[in-house]
């Protein structure tokens, strides 16, 4: 067919005669097209099959999900303060919330330097370890100095003193460490700064001398705070032990009370002392008139003229969220204060979270810049960022020290130590050793502080500005101060929605493969898959799963149609709107076992995980026989209360050690130095182990304890019979010091049975035996007794079943995929034949081709013959 030929020169039509013979040869073709075109078309429908059981598939999904029918929904009345989400163990209600303080982390600065790249210090290698745990006691804040006698007479100037800004009121009248923090206080909403008076308190040698006082001719008298203590006319005395006398009197007892002042000491032995708690002033005045000698800081010869001194005390400015205050003013040293930006712990401790790991970076001379240090801290990787600003200052490079955490638990402490038992360096130390508790080389800039909340009033705090079960299972996103109110709704829309999808995509499932199916009287034709086995056995499979009844359920509802879904004439579902709303309503608790795979242990210490598809509906009994074991240390005697821990101690841990053993299992320790008691022992372990990168990195971690027996254990974090723990020392404090001769228990998993068949144990994870009936189901044993542990119940809901079932109509070995691979099967062998018909007729014209040829060859060889033949015979008859 792709030969052409017009003929030699006999004028025979080949062309002509070889397509005429060739379009009869080829008929045959047609057959092949179509058969494959009918193929196409079964495929084609096959196709749309498949398609509508996938959207049926994607149906389900939400149905068969347990947390569908467990959702609640949340409202607030200020999504831009307080936001939230409820999870299946929330309790509907309705919360008031009062948001007072958001959590924020603890950042700190150092000083100034000159440049980002020049080395600080002689560069001896270095360590800085970073603890993260509370600051205990005391303010954050500045103490100033007790106010001038000046002020106790005509107070402080209007303008004097500023707090963050804002201009303080202070007048004529402010003449006391109690009006200055009243004053002060009065503006803490805007400056956000808190001010409390201190303790006045008199001179203590103010009495360290007292001559007994003679009246020769005139009088005198003692007061304090305006409460007459001695009086003495002509001829009278007053000696130190009268003093005493008075002050021992109710009488003057209340009256001291009465003006906020308490007495130590005696007069007798010159020791007497008085304090007002409340910083108000504390006058001592003697009145004298005429010829009067002795008196306080007199001998008993000694004229005296009359005397008055003032105590007075300072205020102590404390920052609500733990940043630097700025005193500015015309005079605020008036105030006791000094101009400025200034603020540091005062008084306070701090206390390590044991459940926080220890950072440990080390800078070699080449780290020791502030751009150096910053990369080393960073590159840890130790929960702690580290960046370098600057001020634009005259030394205006600073290295910003912020922790990853928010939450008051998150405040650090900076230890600066030495390597190899040598001394760090001191220039780094200067720069960068803080503790709240005492020395703070550096200042602190942000304080870490906790997100406080009140709920329907009751205080609740936490460490992030997301708030964990306030309220049982639901999680609150906070992002502002003040109130709204939240309330938490069981969601019955999604519920709804989810079961009306469920309907649609089965209906449109059952049109397309009754379109697929059906035949059509009229014109008495089927459609192309009318007949067809496999759509037929997929619509009496669903017909049939969707018929039965839910086993393994203990509500009350068994059956689509008690929800308000059945079947129509037209073999569509159709819902009652009405009757699955009330379903929904007053059997919220059933209907997710109605149709999603639910499994619940009836041991509150006993968690459901999950189950598989060979999984049996039913009730199956727990036993266990042996609890799951961490490994771990315990010291063989109590502690003393009371630890040292030598410098450059060292100890190396192995933890949850493989077989054949694993190198990184084994890590050497730095225990920081210091004198720790139990409590405060248990959490350096812990912190100093935990932060390893190399163990945090491979998942192991461990928890420490002290017991009421005063015994301190080390345990894996770890179940199972890998979880192990051992611990060797390296130099400093021995290990034996603290545990004694303990020997280390190695871990154990849970063993027991489910459904009366033994289950495999790992961890606390126990699974039911493959080929029972329970096969599948996973459980988590978090504690409790050996022996029996109650029951674990497993129902197959409607959309669990479904999903299993129609995974066998599509996919690999599925139904419709052995009928697809048959078709293509089918096409790919007619178009094999095609292709060997093809090649025949290409074949045959050939040899129809090469036949014309020789023919027209011969009958142009004729036709010369006959050419000549009448020539010659035309000569002769001309000669003739």
């Amino acid at each position: 067919m792709g030969l052409s030929s017009s003929g030699i020169g006999s004028g025979l039509p080949v062309d002509s005669l070889v397509s005429q013979l060739m379009a009869a040869e080829s008929a045959p073709l047609n057959n092949y097209d179509s058969k494959t075109a009918a193929y196409q078309t079964k495929l084609q429908a096959y196709s749309q099959v498949s398609s509508a059981v996938g959207t049926f598939q994607a149906a389900l999904t939400s149905l068969n999900s347990s947390s569908t029918f467990s959702a609640l929904s949340t409202s607030s009345t200020n999504k831009d303060l307080v936001s939230a989400t409820a999870s299946a163990s929330a309790v509907p209600g309705k919360y008031t919330v009062n948001v007072t303080q958001l959590a924020q982390a603890q950042s700190l600065i150092t000083g100034g330097k000159a440049s980002t790249s020049a080395m600080i210090g002689a560069g001896a290698k270095t360590t800085l370890s970073f603890s993260f745990g509370t600051v205990t006691g005391g303010t954050f804040g500045t103490k100033g100095s007790p106010l001038a006698l000046g002020v106790a007479s005509s107070g402080i100037a209007n303008g004097s003193l500023t707090i963050n800004g804002t201009t303080i009121s202070t007048n004529g009248t402010t003449r006391s460490a109690r009006d200055l923090a009243a004053v002060i206080n009065d503006e803490s909403d805007v400056t956000g700064v808190v001010a409390k008076a201190g303790t006045t308190t008199t001179s203590a040698d103010l009495f360290k001398t007292f001559g007994d006082v003679t009246v020769t001719n005139g009088s005198y008298k003692l007061t304090v705070g305006g409460v007459d203590l001695a009086s003495a006319v002509d001829g009278d005395t007053v000696g130190a032990a009268s003093i005493d006398a008075s002050l021992a009197s109710t009488a003057t007892k209340n009256a001291l009370a009465a003006a906020n002042i308490t007495v130590t000491g005696s007069a007798a032995d010159g020791t007497l002392q008085f304090l007002a708690a409340d910083g108000s002033n504390i006058s001592v005045t003697e009145s004298v008139t005429g010829a009067v000698t002795g008196g306080i800081g007199l001998s008993d010869k000694a004229t005296n003229k009359g005397s008055t001194t003032t105590a007075t005390a300072g205020v102590t400015l404390s920052s609500a969220d733990g940043s630097q205050i700025t005193v500015g003013g015309t005079n605020p040293a008036a105030a006791g204060l000094t101009a400025g930006s200034g603020g540091s712990y005062l008084d306070s401790g701090f206390s390590q979270d044991g459940s926080q790991n220890m950072g440990t970076v080390t800078l070699d001379a080449k780290d020791q810049s502030l751009q150096g240090i910053r990369d080393a801290i960073n590159k840890a990787n130790i929960g702690i960022t580290a960046t370098v600003v600057s001020d634009g200052g005259a030394n205006p490079y600073h290295l910003v020290i912020t922790s990853n955490k928010t939450g008051a638990s998150s405040a650090m402490k900076i230890s600066v130590g030495g390597v190899d038992g040598q001394a760090p360096d001191a220039a780094i130390a200067s720069l960068l050793g803080y503790d709240p508790g005492g020395v703070q080389n550096l200042t602190q800039t942000s304080g870490a502080q906790d997100t406080k909340l009140t709920m329907n009033g009751i205080e609740v705090t936490s460490k992030s500005t997301t708030v964990s079960d306030a309220i049982q299972g639901v999680s609150l996103d906070v992002s502002g101060l003040g109130k709204s109110t939240l309330t938490v709704s069981k969601d019955t829309a999604s519920v709804s929605t989810a079961v009306n999808a469920f309907v649609k995509a089965y209906n449109d499932l059952n049109s397309t493969m009754s379109k697929l199916t059906a035949y059509n009287a009229d014109t008495k034709t089927g459609a192309v898959l009318q007949g067809d086995s496999s759509v037929r056995s997929i619509q009496s499979q669903l017909r049939r799963q969707l018929t039965a009844t839910v086993e393994g359920l203990g509500g009350k509802l068994t059956n689509l149609s008690q929800v308000g879904i059945s079947f129509q004439k037209d073999g569509s579902l159709a819902v009652n709107s009405t009757k699955l709303n009330d379903a929904i309503t007053n059997n919220f608790e059933d209907i997710g076992g109605l149709f999603a795979a639910m499994g619940s242990a009836s041991d509150g210490n006993i968690s459901f995980d999950k189950s598989t598809a060979a999984t049996k509906a039913g009730e199956y009994a727990i036993n266990i026989t042996k609890m799951a074991a961490q490994g771990s240390l315990t010291s063989a005697n109590a502690l003393s209360g009371s630890t040292k821990i030598a410098s450059n101690t060292t100890w190396t841990v192995t933890l949850n050690q493989t077989d054949p053993a694993t190198e990184t299992k084994v890590q050497n320790i730095s225990i920081p130095a210091g004198t720790y008691d139990n409590t405060q022992l248990a959490a350096v372990l812990r912190a100093a182990i935990n932060g390893n990168s190399t163990f945090s990195g491979a998942g192991d971690s461990v928890e420490t304890s002290v017991g009421t027996d005063g015994k301190l254990k080390i345990s894996s974090s770890k179940f199972g019979d890998m979880s192990s723990l051992s611990i060797a020392s390296v130099t400093g404090t021995s290990v034996s010091d603290i545990f004694g001769s303990a020997t280390p228990v190695k871990g154990n998993d849970v063993e027991g049975t489910i459904g009366g068949v033994a289950a495999t144990g790992n961890g606390q994870t126990l699974t039911a035996a493959g080929g029972s009936p329970a096969e599948g189901i996973q459980l988590t044993i978090k504690s409790g007794d050996v022996g029996d542990r109650g029951t674990v119940t497993f129902s197959q809901g409607y959309a669990y079943q479904l999903t299993n079932l129609t995974a066998t109509f599509t996919g690999k070995d599925s139904i419709l995929q052995g009928k697809t691979d048959g078709i293509n099967a089918s096409i790919k062998s007619v178009a094999d034949q095609r292709d060997k018909f093809s090649q025949r007729l290409t074949a045959i014209e050939a040899r129809y081709r090469a036949q014309f040829t020789a023919l027209d060859t011969m009958l142009q060889s004729m036709q010369s013959t006959q050419a000549y033949l009448t020539q010659q015979l035309a000569a002769i008859a001309a000669n003739s």
